[in-house]
């Protein structure tokens, strides 16, 4: 590959994949800037709203080849659980405590796979890499809606286990996973092009670009300098090491063909998902002085979007080399 031809799988990258989202994220931080948004209440549409509907919505019109289901969902529990834990010693090692440090351990173990995952590994690695980021953000959106909402809420000053479980027995995404499955279980979906599914996907394609939205407000309201600071630690995680750990779990689970492993290492390696941040601001504490959970998680979700690209890059290319097979 020449220097030309690099220069342009970077900029093809970077232009399909990561200049969209960061642009609509610039819309946020500039509105942020002129007007006080409540970002609270648009959190909180997100979370009993939108996306319950893109949860539902995915899974029942997504197919995914069931050889390989078991295996990646196997692979990214196991990344996740290696990499949260990481997160958590490594920001417990350096007297963090409360809500702050499982808001750091979820950003630096999942990775942005919806909004940024699926179009990079379309592109680069067609139905298969597809196939596998859809995998991916259904485990995620699984564990998140379940484990992480309920380690914010006992990690809370007033929290514990009998109201973590109450918050997330009170959310409507665990619901609307059951009724997915059910209804995908019994193929009873409504039509693809009907109203209903028309209607649902409408209302949850409204929760990404939301997401961003609430990033870049996010970012305008916190003291960056402070906060970028502070965030380095789980950054180099999720930069450094989180495609460390990607290709060991790989290595010991055997996803699939080349592509599917070459698509978990890629979507591994993407930038902190913006989930962990909206979860934050909904549940975690607001703390009296120091950083908030929410800046924090919202602080590594833009530093890694930044940060990621080299990285991503550098996989694709390698991937597409046949450098390893």
């Amino acid at each position: 590959m020449t220097a030309i031809d690099l220069l342009r799988s970077v900029l093809s990258i970077f232009l399909s994949s990561v200049a969209p989202p960061l642009s609509i994220a610039a819309a946020g931080y500039l509105l942020g800037r002129a007007r006080d948004v409540d970002i609270d209440g648009l959190s909180t549409v997100t979370v009993y709203i939108l996306l319950p509907a893109l949860v539902f919505e995915t899974l029942v019109t997504t197919s995914i080849d069931v050889g390989t289901v078991a295996s990646i969902a196997g692979a990214m529990v196991a990344f996740t659980f290696v990499m949260g834990v990481i997160a958590w010693a490594t920001d417990r090692s350096r007297g963090q405590e409360g809500t702050v440090v499982y808001g750091a351990a979820m950003a630096a173990a999942i990775p942005n796979v919806g909004n940024f995952g699926i179009p990079v590994a379309s592109f680069a690695f067609g139905e298969a890499g597809r196939s596998t980021a859809v995998l991916f953000v259904v485990v995620q959106n699984l564990v998140l809606y379940t484990l992480g909402i309920y380690l914010l809420s006992k990690g809370r000053s007033d929290g514990g286990h009998r109201e973590a479980v109450r918050r997330v027995l009170s959310q409507p995404v665990v619901y609307a996973v059951v009724a997915a499955m059910t209804v995908a279980g019994l193929d009873a979906a409504p039509p693809a092009d009907g109203t209903v599914m028309q209607t649902l996907g409408m209302v949850g394609d409204a929760s990404i670009p939301i997401f961003l939205l609430i990033l870049g407000l996010q970012v305008a309201k916190m003291d960056v300098g402070a906060t970028v600071r502070q965030t380095l630690p789980t950054v180099g995680l999720k930069l450094l090491i989180a495609p460390v750990v990607a290709v060991a779990v790989v290595a010991l689970i055997d996803v699939g063909d080349s592509a599917v492993t070459w698509a978990f290492v890629v979507l591994a390696a993407g930038p902190s998902a913006v989930t962990p941040m909206v979860l934050s601001i909904e549940f975690a504490d607001d703390p009296d002085e120091g950083v908030s959970t929410g800046d924090y998680v919202g602080t590594v979700v833009f530093l890694t979007i930044l940060g990621c690209l080299p990285i991503v890059t550098g996989l694709i290319l390698l991937a597409r080399s046949g450098v390893v097979a």
